[in-house]
C-alpha cells in the first residue's frame, strides 16, 4: 500500500503556486516546518510572515492583507488555527468574505501521542457554521493537492483540513475534482457509505467487507463539506435507501450532522454514523482509531445496522 503526507504535498504544492503567482503570501505560526509551508519561506521570504505562537494576531493578519488584495494563506495545526482564533475569522475574514486560505494540519485524533489538547475533534462543527467559508478534508496527497490549487484559484475564504500522518494514496493518475462535488468511488444498491479525510480508506476497506456478505455498498468521498453536494447525498438516498457516515471528527456537527440535514430535507432514509462520542487520549494513531471505533469493521457494523432498519421500514 502507497503512503504519502498530505501536508508534504500541501508545502510543495504551496512553493509552486507561489512561484506561479505573485500575490500569494503566507502566514506561519511557530509551526512552519510541521506545516511544511517553511519551504515557501526559503524561496520567498519577503513574502512570509511568522507571528508565531499568536493565532488570534495571525487571522487579523490574514484579512488585512487579503483586504488589501493578495491571496493569502494561513497555516497552523487545526486546533489552533479554529479553536483559538475563531472570533477573528468570523469578524475579519468570514463576514467580509476575504480571501484567506486557513490549510489546518494535524486535525483530528491522529495526532497521536501530542493527546487530547492538540487533538481538533470540533473543527468542522466550528468552520461550517461560517457561511462564506469553503471546508475541504481531502482524502489523500493527491486530493490535498487539487484541493490547494483550487482555493488559491477560487475567490474567498477557505477552510482545508489535513491529517498529521502520511495517508493511503486514493487517487491515481488524473481525475476530477470539484469543490461542491462528491466523488463516487464505488456504486451499490444496499447502502451507501459517505465518508471524508483518512476515514474514506476505510470506507472503501468496509465495503470490501461487506461484498463477502453479498451486501453491494456504495462509495462516496465527500471531500467538500461545505457547499455540500446534497444532490448526490439525495440520488444516494433514493438508489440504496440506507446511510452510513464516517469522519474522524465529533458525531455533532461534521459531515453526519450535514448529511442528516439534507436528507432530513429531501429524502428521509435510516442513517448510521462512525464518529467520535467524546475527547480522546493520547497515544498511537492506529491504536486510538482502534479504541475509538474508527474502524472499517465499525463502518461494516453499522451498514448491517442501517440495512436492518431499512428493511423493518418495509415491513
Amino acid at each position: 500500500m502507497t503512503t504519502a503526507s498530505p501536508r508534504e504535498s500541501y508545502g510543495a504544492t504551496l512553493l509552486e503556486l507561489g512561484k506561479e503567482n505573485q500575490e500569494i503570501v503566507v502566514i506561519g505560526g511557530d509551526l512552519n516546518k510541521s506545516t511544511f509551508i517553511h519551504l515557501f519561506h526559503k524561496e520567498f521570504p519577503r513574502r512570509f510572515f511568522d507571528v508565531g505562537p499568536a493565532e488570534q494576531n495571525m487571522m487579523s493578519l490574514a484579512a488585512g492583507l487579503a483586504s488589501s488584495g493578495k491571496t493569502v494563506f494561513a497555516s497552523t495545526f487545526a486546533v489552533f488555527g479554529t479553536g483559538r482564533p475563531y472570533d477573528q475569522i468570523r469578524l475579519g475574514i468570514s463576514q467580509p468574505n476575504l480571501n484567506v486560505k486557513i490549510v489546518a494540519t494535524h486535525a483530528g485524533i491522529t495526532t497521536g501521542e501530542d493527546g487530547m489538547s492538540a487533538q481538533a475533534i470540533e473543527d468542522l462543527s466550528l468552520m461550517c457554521a461560517l457561511p462564506s467559508f469553503t471546508v475541504i478534508v481531502p482524502a489523500d496527497a493527491p486530493e490535498t493537492v487539487k484541493a490547494v490549487r483550487h482555493a488559491a484559484t477560487t475567490q474567498g475564504p477557505f477552510y482545508i483540513r489535513l491529517s498529521r500522518h502520511s495517508t493511503p494514496i486514493i487517487h491515481t493518475g488524473d481525475y476530477d475534482f470539484n469543490i461542491g462535488k462528491a466523488e463516487l468511488i464505488r456504486d451499490g444498491t444496499d447502502v451507501t457509505i459517505i465518508a471524508c479525510g483518512i476515514m474514506v480508506k476505510a470506507a472503501m476497506e468496509a465495503s470490501d467487507i461487506l461484498v463477502g456478505e453479498n451486501i453491494q455498498s456504495r462509495v462516496i468521498n465527500m471531500a467538500t463539506i461545505q457547499p455540500i453536494d446534497a444532490a448526490s447525498i439525495t440520488m444516494a438516498a433514493k438508489h440504496t435507501g440506507a446511510i452510513v457516515t464516517a469522519e474522524e471528527h465529533l458525531r455533532h456537527g461534521g459531515l453526519g450532522s450535514v448529511v442528516s440535514q439534507v436528507t432530513g430535507q429531501t429524502y428521509p432514509v435510516p442513517l448510521e454514523s462512525v464518529a467520535l462520542e467524546n475527547y480522546a487520549e493520547s497515544g498511537a494513531p492506529n491504536d486510538l482509531l482502534d479504541k475509538y471505533a474508527l474502524t472499517s469493521s465499525k463502518i461494516a457494523e453499522r451498514a448491517r445496522q442501517a440495512i436492518l432498519r431499512k428493511t423493518h421500514q418495509k415491513h
